[in-house]
């Protein structure tokens, strides 16, 4: 029975400076209800991810974790958070096999066999190669699926398809809307296709200062 998630926002903010980035969202993360943030380039939608994931400390108002009913502390948050995100870099020197060992030392996969992982991801013609020979769209797709097939019952994606083809943004979409019934699934985009099937959405413009 999959782990039911709950993230609360009270007023959160977070500035550069005297600038805000946004200011006062609440809002309540839930598990089965998949939710987007939107807006623009430079709104602010990775500053909000990493704020919730717990990157980034809010300047204003609070957060709070929830998982099966128990409180979590802020600080144990990452261990059942699988984010995919641009600033988040692979370790290019790995081969694609050596990657997934040393991933799933600290955030197992629902995908325990790296042959199966690989293939799942289109990519088990390129298992031996290292990260850094890959395409830019093959690296999207590994860091996707390092997240979608994680255990952790939060995923959070940002520009979830950036560098993918038509055939990868299909893949993407198949994957996501079979894992959003029972995760917490959190996206940032601007691009409706990525989005489209979330039940809720908050445009990040709507709380600037």
């Amino acid at each position: 029975m999959p782990s039911l998630a709950r993230i609360e926002t009270h007023t959160l903010g977070k500035r550069f400076r005297r600038e805000w980035i946004f200011h006062r969202i609440s809002h309540r993360f839930e598990t089965g209800r998949p939710c987007a943030v939107i807006g623009p380039n430079g709104s602010g939608k990775s500053t909000f991810l990493q704020v919730l994931s717990g990157f980034m400390p809010p300047s204003d108002g609070t957060v709070s974790y929830q998982l099966d009913g128990k409180t979590l502390e802020s600080e144990a948050i990452f261990q059942h958070l699988a984010l995919a995100a641009p600033y988040l870099d692979l370790i290019e020197e790995f081969t694609l096999e050596e990657l997934f060992h040393f991933h799933t030392q600290f955030k197992p996969l629902t995908l325990t066999d790296p042959q199966e992982f690989l293939e799942r991801v289109y990519l088990e013609r390129a298992r031996r190669k290292a990260v850094y020979e890959l395409s830019s769209g093959m690296k999207q797709r590994l860091k996707l699926g390092l997240a979608l097939f994680s255990t952790a019952p939060m995923v959070f994606l940002d520009e979830p398809t950036a560098n993918l083809d038509a055939q990868g943004i299909a893949w993407y979409r198949r994957e996501i809307e079979a894992q959003c019934p029972h995760r917490l699934v959190l996206i940032a985009s601007n691009q409706t296709y990525e989005y489209d099937f979330c039940e809720q959405q908050i445009a990040i413009t709507d709380f600037v200062r």
